[in-house]
């Protein structure tokens, strides 16, 4: 078995740092629009590698730590208030959405924070086309102790949304019903999340996201709001 010296940690750290820099650099290159082809499938890819590297830090870096959680949430955004068109977009909101988030953090309570969420179920776009949504995205995250048991999370980063449309079904408009395609919209996020340890290194978070998305022009509102919680595991120093 490979045996790693303590004299090793600072050069081991600073090569997987800089690999964990060209992920995380991979995976903000995502256009304010583009296909769901190739260069959809290069951002996931990117995002997976930043995942396995925040995974590898655990075993190089004891006094820090990596969190990982899942969980559920709800979107909700401001909707239409006048009726003087024959189609107007819908509110961005509802549902139940399923997510997962890793967190790596250094001796300094600072880090990086990888995170995604998508509709679990099919929604029905304005009442005649089925639609799932998926966020996702890379944050800059700063921990703080709030108390021996409490810790808050502050994150910023940047990301995508995918829109998923689907087949048709009963269209009411007398002027006919416009088809949405699949769909990627760049986004910029911003969230905090409340970590309570309940046993030993298992917490529960409490948390909010807010989406500002550009050109969001299937729906009413570029401003998103995700609210939900999760359950999660600290791994290494909390």
């Amino acid at each position: 078995m490979l045996r790693v010296h303590s004299s090793q940690f600072p050069v081991l750290r600073k090569t997987i740092l800089d690999r964990l820099s060209i992920a995380t650099d991979r995976g903000l290159r995502i256009r304010a629009r583009f296909s769901l082809g190739t260069e959809n499938w290069q951002v996931r890819t990117a995002f997976l590698r930043l995942a396995c590297v925040l995974a590898a830090l655990v075993g190089f870096a004891p006094a820090q730590q990596i969190d990982f959680a899942v969980g559920g949430s709800t979107l909700w955004s401001t909707k239409p208030l006048t009726a003087s068109q024959a189609f107007l977009p819908p509110a961005e909101k509802g549902g139940t959405y399923a997510g997962a988030s890793l967190q790596y953090l250094t001796e300094k309570r600072l880090g990086i924070n990888v995170e995604g969420a998508f509709r679990a179920k099919q929604g029905l776009y304005n009442g005649y086309q089925y639609f799932r949504p998926a966020l996702y995205d890379v944050n800059a995250v700063y921990a703080h102790r709030m108390a021996p048991k409490i810790r808050a999370d502050f994150m910023a980063g940047v990301g995508g949304e995918t829109l998923l449309f689907y087949q048709q079904t009963n269209c009411n408009y007398g002027g006919g019903c416009r088809t949405y395609v699949n769909d990627t919209h760049f986004l910029v996020h911003a969230g905090v999340g409340v970590r309570y340890y309940v046993w030993k290194t298992f917490f529960v978070r409490p948390e909010a996201h807010y989406y500002y998305i550009p050109n969001n022009f299937e729906f009413h509102s570029d401003h998103v709001l995700r609210i939900g919680a999760s359950i999660g595991h600290t791994f290494g120093s909390k």
